[in-house]
């Protein structure tokens, strides 16, 4: 990002009317062209929100990083260079480097680190910190030649990684990737002693975007994606399927092939990690099973669901699986190794992220891996990342036997055996509940989304309540699905935030909710903060249905309206805990 592009960025910013995202930058350089690209890429993050960013003093790392610990921001960043740990390590200090002070150095970042470590353990209880340890090189201090590593560099770096193997243990500390920055703002392209020396900010335009760019996106985690449709022939594995025949196909050293064993095993990973893995292909059904069955293939096939093999358009299998998958287009990424099937599918689905797999370019396998891993990653995996995709294979199952039953959809859900528990422990706060209540759309009482601390505020208010509900059934767990957050008042409750996963749909789960709620806080009715948005058609359905009429802001459901519209789960299991 050039800097005129950042400043325009940042002053269209100013003109919206959403609310604030405030960032703690703290750090002991002057922030100057920094502080300009982390709000630009902050504004392209946060597409609905001004951008706010607090500075602390220049020069004072140690103090700074106290006061990110104090002040009102939505997240804090640490960024740490080797003066900020010891003047002598920079350019503008007029300290001598002789030999014998190199032990005091070492003590002196030592010391220093330390005390940095443990404010940003302070601060990470409060709020997200992105940290990001030193990004320019060392001054030739040692007597060693350039090309050998000294004691003192190597006992620096060492101090480095022990506070980085630290602090990367609290949830809510994200340490910037060296080996990404490495590879985006090569270290010889880094600083600038011409602007250290006449303003304290040591970077060079392309490093100081580079940085912001990488540290915007610890700070705003963009939602991972959910799941891959790939092709087969020349992606999955190299060669025409009908024409090779099914040991034709490769993937391995001996037939040039291995790139698509790379692949494979990224595909595999995924799989691992809770990511739908599809498959749209033009081929024979009989064939693709068998190839799907070799024992050298790198995952399990049955790591792929649904199949749609067929000679139609690839759109419209990707359209059956989005179905299938009950997941929005841009959610989803497809991989094809033809121009013109993915220009197919992006014409029908724009939403959807169409990559080129590389046949021509071996070496481009790595860049995609990087790729998927950005697309797909996440800080940390839940318990629902692991159950989702056989979740989703039980829900075909059951649709198809719902399906053969003809009709008799209250005998089936009541043969369910449904178990359902209620969570109402704040403390500590789980991480489920913000990510279901920031990513789901359909059932959601009025779209509204939370930063990180703006929801432990919320939640971690005394007057609130958070109920959690987890389900499974005779079929098998789908995880925790439900989340309603709100207020008592006498025998009113006011809910603010309810949101309920798709795979929980057609349960009558949201009923045992609010009953659980009623009886939980012995209350009349519940009030409802609803406010309606362009996707939220499920939440506005069954407010009508138990309403009689179209749901409004505000809108009220008594004890007894539940007692006599409410579907109970028939026969459950429930269990709850305080």
């Amino acid at each position: 990002m050039k800097l005129v592009e950042a400043l325009n960025i940042q002053k269209r910013a100013r003109q919206r009317n959403g609310e604030a995202f405030t960032c703690f930058l703290a750090a002991g350089l002057n922030p100057l062209h920094l502080g300009t690209f982390l709000a630009a890429e902050l504004s392209l993050l946060f597409t609905d929100r001004k951008i706010e960013i607090q500075q602390g003093l220049y020069g004072d790392l140690a103090g700074n990083a106290a006061r990110l610990g104090q002040a009102e921001a939505d997240a804090g960043i640490v960024l740490i260079e080797w003066a900020d740990l010891d003047a002598r390590l920079g350019i503008r200090s007029s300290a001598g480097w002789s030999r014998t002070l190199c032990a005091d150095i070492e003590a002196t970042v030592r010391v220093r680190a330390s005390e940095i470590q443990r404010m940003i353990e302070e601060a990470c209880a409060r709020m997200p910190v992105a940290v990001c340890f030193p990004t320019l090189p060392l001054f030739p201090i040692s007597f060693v030649p350039g090309w050998q590593a000294s004691s003192l560099e190597i006992e620096l770096n060492a101090i480095m990684q022990s506070v980085r193997s630290e602090i990367s243990r609290h949830d809510q500390v994200r340490i910037l990737s060296s080996q990404r920055l490495d590879a985006e703002s090569p270290i010889r392209e880094r600083l600038d002693v011409e602007s250290e020396l006449l303003t304290g900010f040591p970077y060079r335009l392309g490093h100081a975007s580079a940085l912001a760019s990488l540290l915007a996106r610890l700070t705003r985690k963009p939602a991972p994606k959910k799941g891959l449709i790939t092709d087969l022939d020349d992606t999955l594995w190299r060669g025409i399927l009908g024409e090779a025949g099914i040991e034709g196909v490769s993937w391995d050293l001996d037939h040039h092939s291995q790139m698509h064993a790379f692949y494979q095993r990224m595909l595999a990973a995924l799989a691992g990690e809770g990511v739908l893995l599809g498959i749209a292909s033009k081929n024979e059904r009989d064939l693709v099973e068998a190839a799907l069955d070799r024992k050298d293939l790198a995952l399990p096939p049955d790591a792929f669901f649904p199949l749609e093999v067929s000679w139609g358009p690839k759109s419209e299998a990707v359209s059956r699986i989005l179905k299938t998958w009950n997941v929005g287009p841009d959610s989803i990424v497809f991989i094809d190794d033809s121009p013109l099937e993915l220009a197919e599918v992006k014409a029908s689905h724009p939403n959807v992220e169409c990559i080129q797999f590389p046949t021509k370019k071996s070496t481009a396998i790595y860049d995609l891996a990087l790729r998927l891993r950005d697309l797909f990653g996440k800080s940390a995996l839940l318990e629902e990342d692991f159950i989702r995709a056989e979740s989703i294979r039980r829900s075909y199952s059951r649709a198809s036997d719902y399906e053969a039953a003809k009709g008799a959809p209250a005998d089936f859900l009541d043969d369910l055996r449904a178990e359902i528990s209620f969570h109402f422990d704040k403390s500590p706060l789980d991480p489920r509940a913000l990510e279901l209540v920031n990513k789901t759309n359909q059932f959601n009482l009025n779209g509204r989304r939370y930063t990180e601390v703006s929801w432990q505020t919320y939640v971690r208010n005394p007057a609130t309540f958070l109920l959690i509900a987890s389900y499974k059934d005779k079929f098998g767990p789908l995880g925790k699905v439900a989340v309603l957050a709100g207020r008592e008042d006498g025998k009113k409750l006011h809910v603010d935030t309810w949101v309920m996963s798709c795979r929980a749909f057609s349960r009558r789960i949201e009923f045992a909710c609010l009953g659980e709620l009623l009886a939980r806080f012995d209350a009349d009715e519940i009030e409802f903060d609803f406010v309606k948005t362009e996707r939220n058609g499920p939440l506005r359905e069954f407010l009508t249905e138990l309403l009689g009429e179209a749901p409004e802001p505000g809108c009220t459901i008594s004890r007894q309206l539940l007692e006599v519209r409410g579907k109970p789960l028939q026969e459950p299991q429930e269990t709850t805990n305080g």
